[in-house]
């Protein structure tokens, strides 16, 4: 008889869990089932369906123009892919501003169509009836405040947020209302990290930081940017773990000479 190892699949509860306990929560971002399976096999809490997908799969310059079924496709194939972690899909931009039917019924289609276990959505207090709507469908919701990326227009430029004061007032005040609304983790991005530390201590829901220090109960960063496949990003906060970009520049300059010099297939590589 084969003995399957049970796999401890992690759930909003576990992340709650991990803070009162103190043990960091890793998140990082995945739009595709082979990413998926090596992130999900290594160990990873938290895989983030990012509208950043918009960026670095579709090359964007935003995250404005990708669709909700361009974010389900991508949600689809990461799902397939994992056992263990928790699969929170981003919203994008135009399925729940300003309206909170929209913001439930697009949450609705990524839970039916993907398989996904949370969604996520960008926003304070003008976000918490969507909030509470999306929650009492009993659909998990995460949070993200500071810098966030589909306001950008608006901020008119990527530096840190709530430097100033009444910036910095109205942050902590909307991280007390998504907790409040339902939220189950908020994202904090790009913000002082001392004020990070102080919204932190002050929910008992967990944050996950991004450029926003160390004293949160976690962090996530963009795939693509940790493994450095992407050269020209590189802000203070992404620390690169791998340098892919040049690796796989190599191989292929390298597999295109072979197949050029007639080095490529030999005797033993072919049938």
């Amino acid at each position: 008889m084969s003995v399957h190892k049970e796999i401890k699949k992690i759930t909003t509860r576990t992340l709650l869990d991990m803070k009162q306990k103190g043990e960091k929560i890793a998140m990082l971002t995945a739009y595709d089932f082979t990413m998926a399976c090596i992130l999900d096999e290594a160990g990873i809490d938290v895989l983030l369906v990012g509208d950043s997908a918009s960026n670095v799969m579709a090359g964007h310059e935003t995250t404005l123009p990708i669709t909700l079924d361009q974010m389900i496709y991508h949600a689809q194939s990461v799902v397939r892919g994992v056992n263990h972690a928790l699969v929170v899909v981003d919203l994008p931009f135009g399925s729940y501003q300003g309206n909170s039917k929209r913001a439930l019924e697009s949450s609705i289609k990524i839970m039916k169509e993907s398989g996904a276990h949370a969604v996520k959505l960008e926003g304070g207090s003008e976000v918490s009836d969507s909030i509470k709507r999306i929650t009492s469908a009993g659909i998990p919701v995460m949070g993200h405040l500071g810098l966030t990326p589909q306001s950008i227009y608006k901020f008119g430029t990527y530096t840190v947020r709530a430097k100033d004061e009444e910036e910095a007032a109205k942050l902590k005040q909307d991280a007390r209302k998504l907790e409040s609304s339902g939220c189950f983790a908020i994202v904090l991005e790009k913000i002082p990290a001392a004020l990070a530390a102080e919204v932190s201590k002050s929910l008992t829901i967990p944050t996950i930081g991004i450029g926003a220090g160390s004293d949160v109960d976690g962090q996530v960063l963009v795939t693509h940017d940790f493994l450095g496949l992407n050269k020209e990003f590189s802000p203070r906060f992404l620390r690169r773990y791998l340098q892919l970009h040049e690796l796989i520049t190599k191989a292929v300059q390298e597999y295109s000479k072979d197949v050029k010099s007639k080095d490529f297939p030999n005797s033993k590589e072919q049938y």
